[in-house]
C-alpha cells in the first residue's frame, strides 16, 4: 500500500501527464531542464511538508474553513522555500522569479491537501507528497529537456551542438511550451493505449 502511494504520483497519476495539474509553472518555467528541475524540487518540498502538517492537524480543522487553513500552511512553506532559494541559490531564484510565490496557489498542492492529506495519516501523506512531487519534477524536467535541446542546443546548460547550430527559438517561447507539452501528452496517450491492448 505504501509503495503504491509513492509510485502512483510518478507514473499512474502523474500530475502533468495524466491529471494536467499545475499547468501555469509547467508552461512558463520549462524553458530549460535546470528551470524545470528547480521548480519541481521546490514544489516537492512544499508538497511534502504541507501534506505532513495538514495530515497532523486534520482532526482539529473545522470543515468549513479547511481551504483557508490549507492555504496558510502551504504559504508558510512556500515562504520558507522562497527565502532559502534567495539566500543560497540566487540565480535559480531570479530565473524562476514570480513562479516561486505562485506555488501557494498551485492546484497540485491544494488538490493533494484536499484529496489525500486531509483524509490520511502523516506517513501516507508524506509518501503521497514525495510521489506526486517526483512525478511533477520528472515531468517538468522532461519538458525542459524537450524544449531546451532544439531551442538552445543544450541540456542542463551543456552545449550539445557546434557553433553552427541554429536554434529553433520557438521552442523556448510560449508557443513552444504548448507544442512540446502537446507532443509529450500525445506520446503518453499512445503508450497507454498500446499497454492496454
Amino acid at each position: 500500500m505504501k509503495m503504491k502511494t509513492l509510485t502512483n504520483g510518478i507514473f499512474k497519476d502523474n500530475p502533468i501527464f495524466v491529471q494536467l495539474l499545475g499547468m501555469c509553472p509547467t508552461l512558463a518555467v520549462t524553458t530549460s531542464a535546470t528551470n524545470g528541475f528547480a521548480m519541481g524540487a521546490a514544489t516537492t518540498v512544499v508538497l511534502v511538508l504541507a501534506n505532513f502538517v495538514i495530515s497532523l492537524i486534520r482532526k482539529l480543522i473545522p470543515n468549513k474553513i479547511r481551504i483557508p487553513i490549507f492555504i496558510v500552511v502551504i504559504a508558510t512553506f512556500v515562504t520558507m522555500v522562497g527565502l532559502f532559494l534567495k539566500a543560497y541559490f540566487p540565480e535559480i531564484d531570479k530565473s524562476l522569479g514570480l513562479f516561486i510565490p505562485l506555488i501557494v496557489v498551485n492546484c497540485l498542492i491544494l488538490a493533494r491537501a484536499e484529496a489525500f492529506a486531509f483524509k490520511n495519516g502523516p506517513v501516507e501523506s508524506m509518501l503521497d507528497g514525495v510521489g506526486m512531487g517526483l512525478g511533477f519534477t520528472l515531468a517538468l524536467t522532461i519538458l525542459g529537456i524537450v524544449r531546451e535541446i532544439p531551442g538552445e542546443g543544450s541540456v542542463f546548460g551543456i552545449k550539445l551542438f557546434p557553433e553552427a547550430f541554429e536554434p529553433a527559438v520557438i521552442m523556448i517561447l510560449p508557443a513552444g511550451a504548448f507544442l512540446a507539452l502537446g507532443l509529450l501528452l500525445a506520446g503518453n496517450n499512445v503508450l497507454k493505449a498500446r499497454k492496454h491492448k
